[in-house]
């Protein structure tokens, strides 16, 4: 015993501590033979605190060390010298100490997650079946919501096992069809079982979740996913989680809802992620509308959307934004213009530039069509995004560049710069 103490006190630069190891972000780890692994640990807020200001007997350090080192090997793919470590470490379970009771669950979790990334579901799942049935001594709200999540993860995996079952169902007839459907029953309630305490912590848990809402529509189930979505999208216990409003409005969809009600859960989408996908529906819902006040809105949302990089070459938002600021030009001027007024000073460099024009030609004409219509209406027949696609177009003997060309000369004089909406765009 003597010399394994020893043993652990010397350590080496590769030796990591307990804060490090624990601090609620991902691990890397490296060696000579293995590329990095980034494994996640768990969340902070599930993780225990640690005492402070008691000062540590020698016996207690030597199985803190023990158990940095027991991470260490797993992390190495070193299994037999993680098992050397761990036959050291088992006498830890009768420590009192809250902390270090439930710290062998954690290491399991960790080397599930590895396991899983490699491919080994067998192993994963005895793994859990194994830190799920650990108890020391009466049970604490901490170690409970650890164990939920032990749980959760082996649901999953019930999960994927129900999946494949579902498949071979669908792929087999007689007496052995019933036989595997049986079993996918049996994977299905102990998935749900545990997909559903999970859930019901506060917190984001989307694979959790998706996985819980297939189950449960499978088997039809409606009334219980329209409860479990609506909860993890509204309640304030929940931190705020943008793929929440997505699964209820995905789900909502599937199930026929009206544009109303479609139009009020992307409504706080938008409020949250401006630049979402889902935000083309919203605004394709808006415009379809009979209220004044929807296309309004709709014009403000797909303005914002095109104010992100990641949608710069986006078609179909261009597009968009054409259309409606040709329908809006006549009826509605003050609207673009409102739009356009905080936009006139960066949009120009950020979107209609020579040099812009000239990659957007060469990689993708119908981008650089759309944005040209945009462009020659909101800055006139002289923005050189304009000129360059335009001319190139016309060189290139297309009707629509030359009809295009028309268009904005004659109504981007008449109609945008006559209200101040236009500005000079010399400087591109």
């Amino acid at each position: 015993m003597d010399s394994f103490v020893e043993q652990l006190k010397r350590g080496t630069e590769e030796e990591f501590t307990e804060e490090s190891a624990w601090d609620g972000s991902a691990v890397n780890t490296t060696s000579s033979s293995l590329p990095a692994i980034y494994l996640p640990l768990l969340p902070r807020y599930l993780l225990h605190p640690t005492t402070r200001g008691r000062k540590s007997t020698e016996f207690q350090e030597t199985k803190k060390a023990c158990l940095n080192y027991i991470q260490d090997a797993l992390l190495q793919h070193q299994w037999q010298r993680a098992a050397e470590f761990m036959t050291n470490y088992l006498e830890t379970l009768e420590n009192t100490s809250a902390e270090k009771r439930v710290a062998a669950p954690e290491v399991c979790l960790e080397h599930v997650f590895h396991l899983l990334c490699n491919g080994l579901i067998d192993d994963a799942y005895q793994n859990l079946s194994l830190a799920e049935g650990w108890r020391y001594g009466e049970q604490t709200i901490a170690q409970d919501k650890e164990l939920k999540l032990i749980q959760a993860y082996k649901g999953l995996l019930d999960y994927y096992n129900w999946a494949k079952k579902r498949r071979a169902v669908l792929e087999l007839d007689g007496d052995f069809a019933d036989s595997v459907e049986q079993e996918m029953h049996s994977f299905f309630r102990q998935a749900a079982v545990n997909l559903k305490e999970i859930i019901k912590i506060p917190g984001v848990w989307d694979p959790f979740v998706k996985c819980y809402v297939d189950l449960l529509e499978f088997y039809e189930d409606y009334d219980e996913v329209r409860q479990v979505l609506s909860e993890y999208a509204y309640n304030s216990k929940f931190p705020p989680n943008p793929n929440a409003h997505v699964y209820y409005y995905q789900f909502l969809k599937r199930r026929g809802e009206s544009k109303k009600t479609l139009m009020s859960v992307l409504k706080i989408l938008h409020e949250i992620v401006p630049s979402h996908e889902l935000m083309l529906d919203y605004n394709a819902m808006l415009q379809k509308s009979k209220k004044r006040k929807h296309h309004r809105l709709g014009l403000e949302i797909i303005f914002t959307l095109l104010d992100f990089a990641g949608w710069k070459e986006h078609v179909k938002a261009w597009s968009c934004l054409a259309k409606q600021i040709l329908e809006n030009s006549s009826k509605h001027l003050d609207w673009v213009r409102e739009e356009w007024k905080s936009r006139k000073d960066w949009w120009p460099a950020f979107h209609f530039s020579h040099y812009l024009a000239k990659r957007n030609w060469q990689e993708n004409e119908s981008l650089a069509c759309e944005k040209a219509l945009v462009a020659g209406i909101l800055l006139g027949k002289d923005c050189k995004y304009f000129k360059y696609v335009s001319h190139e177009g016309c060189k290139a003997k297309k009707e629509k560049f030359r009809t295009m060309k028309k268009f904005v000369k004659k109504h981007s004089s008449t109609h945008l710069r006559a209200s101040g909406v236009l500005v000079s765009c010399t400087h591109l």
